[in-house]
């Protein structure tokens, strides 16, 4: 299956079993493996400091626990 990156932006993240996780703000790329990594709860602003960025990871979603992209994205496990 292929989808575009841009279709991920702003779509509602639920986990399998209907819990409310949040909404895709940045999608992050693993240039070297050539695949999404993260999808990020939030925006990131270039002028922040690492530590708001390191923050950020931790309020997202690793793409290998997404089970299904349509109108929002169930991912797998506990948010």
């Amino acid at each position: 299956m292929t989808i575009s990156i841009s279709s991920l932006y702003g779509k509602k993240i639920m986990s399998n079993t209907g819990r409310w996780v949040g909404e895709v703000g940045e999608v992050v790329i693993d240039v070297e493996n050539r695949c999404v990594s993260h999808l990020l709860l939030g925006k990131i602003d270039a002028s922040k400091t690492g530590d708001v960025i390191k923050s950020l990871f931790k309020n997202s979603v690793e793409y290998n626990r997404v089970k299904k992209v349509s109108e929002s994205i169930v991912v797998s496990g506990a948010s």
